[in-house]
């Protein structure tokens, strides 16, 4: 059943039901010409004053939305217009002018239309990396029939909405949450830094007794957190309870951090993620649970960002884990990142190839979606770190004087600074293969395998074919299975998460013949 639809006629003020959009109590056109919004802190959402971002998203289109947020597959479809706001008390407004930050450009330079509009406070900056989260206050979404971005006066929008958590997450007979205050990375941020995970048991880790367990240490993709056990792991149990799959322990840790997705590789920015990971919190999880505690039994699995941390992981850990599987994994080798070639003296430019032609960053079904160029608008407008470019920049950037990640490349032209691309040589893991092979090949053997489709959403594809090649040059034994037509989002469709998880345990238990414990 469509939502009831409350829309306001302009220029003619002509109210048809509340809640609606309404003019502001102010006279005339701004100055510049531009839409102006008067957002407003709602007193029954928050008693004391609040901070954080204020997103205002506008779109068009008649028919009521429940909320309005962009889109990967229509980044351009969503207006957006963005400014820090610090202490705004509760029944106070602030004005935002939507042509000072906005994307895909100036809201005046948008067309006349019908447009559905919501205003969100995003309270923790959480919104590049994770979008409208618990927590986040925002404004109903209320509709605009015949806006005229140019010559409007001041809207007013009230946030009067507190985001819950609508899946929140507890202990389960088997599903275990486990936080754990790292030395290491406290010492570097001068304050308590907790590492978090949830912990997959199985169904007869209760009544074994002393028997131990291999481990899959599974890491999430872009966006996502250790609350991915309470959201899979139930189907994976499932599976091994019936015998479907083997009895494993697994373990979903959270790549998440303030500045996007750290990766669990030690950097500048972010701080030493995995010499806390495997020198005090795995050996923490170990003493919890009946673990193998062996280098067999530590098995990796990750997709995406997931992708890369496993192999990064595996790569300067060789003697802590048995074997990486990763999929879909940021890019692996430098000489393709997404499309630009970040080896190359001069540097290219990060936002155009050859002949000038903007490089796209997401395609779906044959068809280009957005470029960097767009991509990298869109960031600088919806927050200040945490996005995906910026989350490289935390992982890969040395620190710049004024305490924050210096930047690859600058987000107006593209040009790509050379002294940080340097820099960048460190995290290219094919090149940290090549260049350590002789000590790393004999503790690598058999413990690579790599899996990606021909049609990756965001090009990784090509970083993968890049490091097969190097890597059989090199005359490792690494595997790469390439899937003909798969994307990112469609990789695992059929069995390949069943294969995956039975080869792991082949590493594990060789010999078993029974796929329990």
């Amino acid at each position: 059943m469509k939502l009831k639809q409350y829309l306001l006629y302009l220029p003619f003020i002509f109210i048809l039901a509340l809640p609606t959009l309404t003019y502001a109590q102010a006279a005339g056109t701004p100055a510049n010409g531009g839409l102006r919004f008067k957002v407003e802190l709602g007193p029954a959402v928050s008693s004391s004053p609040v901070s954080g971002r204020l997103l205002i998203f506008m779109t068009l289109s008649t028919e009521a939305m429940e909320s309005v947020q962009p889109s990967f597959f229509e980044l351009d479809k969503v207006w957006i217009a963005a400014t820090e706001i610090r202490n705004l008390a509760p029944g106070k407004a602030i004005e935002i002018n939507a042509d000072d930050l906005a994307y895909p450009g100036p809201f005046s330079t948008a067309p006349t239309g019908d447009y559905q509009i919501m205003a969100l406070l995003d309270v923790d900056h959480s919104f590049p990396y994770s979008e409208m989260g618990p927590g986040d206050l925002r404004s109903i979404v209320v509709g605009a029939l015949g806006l005229k971005p140019a010559e409007t006066p001041p809207l007013k929008l009230v946030l009067t909405k507190r985001v819950e958590d609508e899946h929140p997450i507890a202990d389960t007979e088997s599903i275990k949450l486990v936080t754990f205050q790292s030395p290491a990375l406290s010492a570097f941020w001068g304050r308590p830094i907790m590492m978090r995970a949830g912990v997959l048991l199985p169904a007869s880790y209760a009544s074994s007794g002393k028997a131990r367990y291999p481990v899959v240490y599974r890491i999430h993709g872009f966006g996502g957190s250790h609350e991915g056990a309470w959201r899979s792991g139930p189907g994976l149990l499932k599976k091994m309870t019936d015998g479907a799959l083997p009895e494993m322990i697994n373990v979903y840790l959270d790549g998440s951090c303030p500045m996007g997705h750290h990766e669990f590789a030690d950097s500048a920015n972010n701080g030493p993620w995995g010499q806390a990971l495997t020198k005090e919190f795995i050996p923490y999880l170990e003493r919890k649970f009946r673990m193998d505690g062996l280098p067999r039994g530590r098995l990796l699995t990750g997709h995406s960002s997931g992708g890369w941390s496993t192999l990064w992981l595996q790569v300067n850990y060789p003697d802590v884990f048995g074997g990486t599987w990763s999929t879909s994994p940021d890019p692996v080798d430098f000489r393709s990142f997404s499309g630009a070639d970040l080896t190359k003296l001069p540097p290219e430019n990060f936002y155009n190839g050859p002949g000038g032609k903007p490089r796209n960053i997401f395609r779906f079904k044959g068809r280009d979606i957005f470029s960097w160029y767009q991509f990298a608008h869109f960031a600088r407008v919806v927050g200040e770190y945490g996005g995906q470019i910026e989350s490289f920049e935390a992982v890969f950037s040395p620190r710049g004087e004024d305490g924050r990640p210096m930047p690859l490349f600058d987000r107006d032209t593209g040009s790509i600074d050379p002294f940080v691309q340097k820099a960048w040589d460190r995290y290219d893991i094919s090149r940290l293969l090549v260049a350590n092979w002789k000590s790393l090949g004999p503790k690598l053997r058999g413990k690579l395998h790599l899996v990606v489709g021909t049609a990756d959403n965001f090009h990784l594809e090509e970083a993968v074919y890049i490091l097969r090649d190097t890597l059989k040059g090199l005359g490792s034994d690494a595997t790469f299975e390439i899937i003909e037509g798969r994307d990112h989002m469609d990789l695992f469709q059929g069995d390949l998460n069943d294969r995956l998880v039975r080869d792991m345990y082949k590493v594990a238990r060789p010999a078993a013949k029974s796929k329990r414990p």
